[in-house]
């Protein structure tokens, strides 16, 4: 394994294109497409931070290119209703979606044969045919296309993964991933982004899709990219009247070779949480927020804080910058990866093929990936 990983390391540093110090500390040209998703805030709390500058915005939707909380930082003369326009007259490097899920495979086809950069925001894609899809073309044209998560910026998660990889607890027998809220109409999500968010097409899902990716693409890492054996899921729907097109409640059991994960998504938790359990031969983790955590060593419990991440593994925007500018060496397995999110998406549609057959989905060497083999490690 470790010749393995330095051989992918020199080759990796030997394909650097020749990146002076200048053009590597020039703000990233960064474009938006779309301006429905929740997440927005995250682009708008960072745009005048320097580290990346908006060169275009494309909506299609007229009231909301107008009337956006991006219009108080972003001239309106770079607002487009075409996508296709925006790139070809703004050549951002790189762009970040909030857009539909259903819409992050329409995106990848006009930037990747443009060379374009993608991160879009969790899950990569509502289905194994279209994620197969921006896979190819991600590869094909060489780009980067990467999935955010807020749960890959928690210091706790790092510390748990360091942990884990040390033995600290023993080998993990058991996970378990806690994740969702009080339902996105409760939370007061707007209505832009709920007319997507609980539409099976454009979503994929209700919160198996929403909230069961976090735990697919955590325990992806955490196993260090240990393929799953089955899924077994059960999705409910216990507010019809709120959410009578897709689940708000979503039960996965993931077996591995080594350990069983159960993912509990939730629109119907009566708080916010993104917690996990992580148990082991000998002890376990308990990562309870961003900042705080226990651990368990089979002779104590001990509260721990781990320090701050250190840009740019502690915020998307810097670490979208550090792989296109080639500053950073991805592990398959990690949390933002294609494959990795490749496998996120695999998992979550046999959970929905699970709960409708009412029987598990069992993985062997064919069913684990798309007949292109887009979803190998």
């Amino acid at each position: 394994m470790k010749k393995i990983r330095l051989f992918a390391l020199l080759a990796f540093f030997c394909a650097l294109p020749g990146i002076s110090r200048a053009q590597q500390e020039q703000p990233l040209r960064l474009g938006v497409a779309g301006l429905s998703h929740g997440h927005l805030w995250e682009v708008i709390r960072r745009a005048e931070r320097g580290d990346f500058v908006i060169v275009g915005v494309a909506e299609r939707d007229d009231r909301l290119r107008a009337a956006n909380r991006l219009r108080d930082k972003v001239d309106a003369s770079l607002f487009y209703a075409d996508l296709e326009e925006m790139l070809d007259r703004t050549k951002p490097e790189a762009v970040i979606v909030y857009e539909s899920i259903h819409d992050h495979l329409r995106v990848v086809e006009l930037c990747a044969p443009r060379g374009i950069h993608v991160m879009v925001e969790k899950p990569l894609a509502v289905s194994t045919e279209h994620a197969g899809r921006m896979a190819a073309l991600a590869r094909k044209h060489n780009i980067h296309l990467l999935t955010n998560y807020e749960t890959t910026w928690y210091s706790t998660n790092h510390e748990a993964f360091r942990l884990t990889g040390e033995g600290a607890i023993g080998n993990i027998t058991r996970i378990n991933v806690y994740d969702g809220h009080q339902g996105p109409f409760e939370i007061g999500c707007g209505k832009e982004f709920t007319d997507w968010l609980t539409d099976p097409v454009l979503n994929g899902g209700g919160a198996v899709i929403d909230f069961g990716c976090y735990g697919a693409n955590l325990t992806t890492w955490l196993l260090r990219g240990e393929r799953p054996l089955s899924v077994y899921a059960v999705l409910k729907r216990q507010k019809p009247d709120k959410y009578p097109k897709v689940d708000d409640d979503a039960t996965i059991i993931v077996t591995y070779p080594s350990c069983v994960v159960q993912i509990m998504a939730s629109w119907n938790w009566p708080m916010n949480r993104k917690d996990m359990h992580i148990y082991g031969s000998r002890g376990y983790i308990y990562q309870d927020t961003p900042a705080g955590m226990r651990v368990y060593d089979g002779q104590k419990e001990t509260s721990l804080e781990p320090p701050p991440l250190k840009a740019p593994y502690n915020d998307a925007f810097y670490y979208l910058k550090a792989a296109v500018r080639n500053e950073i060496f991805q592990e398959p397995y990690d949390l933002s990866s294609l494959e990795n999110n490749l496998w996120v998406v695999r998992i979550l549609e046999a959970a929905i093929q699970s709960a409708e057959s009412g029987k598990a989905v069992y993985f062997d060497g064919e069913q684990a990936e798309s007949p292109s083999g887009d979803l190998r490690f």
